[in-house]
């Protein structure tokens, strides 16, 4: 490349960049010049080309166009580019013996039902019954009372609620923690199952030849009154896909939990008759950071 060439490219991206010195935010006005000197730069790095420039371009339109209330192809493009944990790991810095934060993922939905203590989630969802308990704490070690907890999963075939065309609500619900701090659930043992892969991200990952398959999860969300807001998942031991990685990169040592499978018609912790059915239990113990 020419010293000429090189100083239209570089005056362009000044010139853009001047576009915004009356940006009267001054957080909006620091996010968009540097979005800027990024998306030149990698324009020039890769010198892209004006064929690659429209395809991006209708990947994008495709990626809106797929979405709707009940599918955020715009999420799942954040995860498997890594960019939805490197935020979380942005905005949630390490405190103390706090519990990690891993990502939101696409299929939270808002107002799920309340299912109470010693409830079940699962709403009718296909898998193993599964039995969680724990307790919400501070970093002291304090319990955390009244500490609501949002939980959802997909189900044995790998889909969640907002998946399936009727408009059934199943695998996931919220509680409270109890005075001590304690909680308990019933869902489904959680199974790998890959995030949507039929429109444009699942086609982005078979060019890149990636699996969209995710690791076996659980996911969590944990909000109280001066603490910070906990987004988080529980892995399951021993899942051959945690060696394989998971296609959103949402994986933390800390966050991998045993699933101990329990004998058919062995006691449950609540006496909850399952018959002659298999079932499993696990414990998560959440730790809470205060707010900032």
């Amino acid at each position: 490349m020419t010293t000429a060439q090189q100083r239209v490219e570089e005056r362009l991206t000044e010139e853009v960049l001047a576009s915004f010195a009356r940006t009267p935010d001054p957080r909006l006005k620091e996010l968009v010049e540097a979005l800027t000197r990024h998306l030149h730069a990698f324009i020039r790095e890769t010198r892209l080309t004006e064929a690659e420039w429209t395809r991006a371009i209708e990947f994008l339109t495709a990626v809106g166009h797929i979405t709707d209330d009940r599918r955020q192809e715009f999420i799942l493009l954040s995860d498997v580019l890594g960019a939805s944990m490197q935020t979380i790991a942005v905005n949630n810095e390490a405190y103390g013996n706090a519990t990690e934060a891993t990502v939101f993922g696409p299929f939270f939905v808002e107002e799920s039902p309340l299912v109470g203590l010693g409830g079940d989630i699962a709403g009718g969802a296909s898998g193993t019954p599964c039995w969680v308990e724990g307790t919400v704490r501070d970093t002291a070690g304090d319990p955390v009372p009244g500490a609501r907890i949002e939980v959802w999963e997909a189900d044995e075939d790998g889909f969640y609620d907002v998946q399936y065309a009727d408009s059934r609500v199943a695998g996931r619900g919220h509680l409270f923690s109890g005075e001590d701090g304690s909680f308990s659930f019933w869902c489904t043992t959680p199974t790998p199952y890959p995030i949507p892969h039929d429109g444009p991200v699942g086609a982005l990952l078979d060019a890149v030849g990636r699996s969209p398959v995710r690791a076996a999860h659980l996911h969590f969300m944990v909000s109280a009154q001066d603490f910070r807001t906990l987004v988080t998942h529980i892995f399951v031991e021993g899942d051959p896909q945690l060696e394989i990685g998971d296609s959103v990169f949402g994986v933390k040592e800390s966050l991998v939990k045993r699933f101990e499978e329990q004998p058919p018609a062995s006691a449950t912790p609540d006496g909850r008759a399952l018959g002659d059915k298999p079932w499993a239990r696990s414990r998560f113990d959440v730790v809470l950071a205060p707010a900032q």
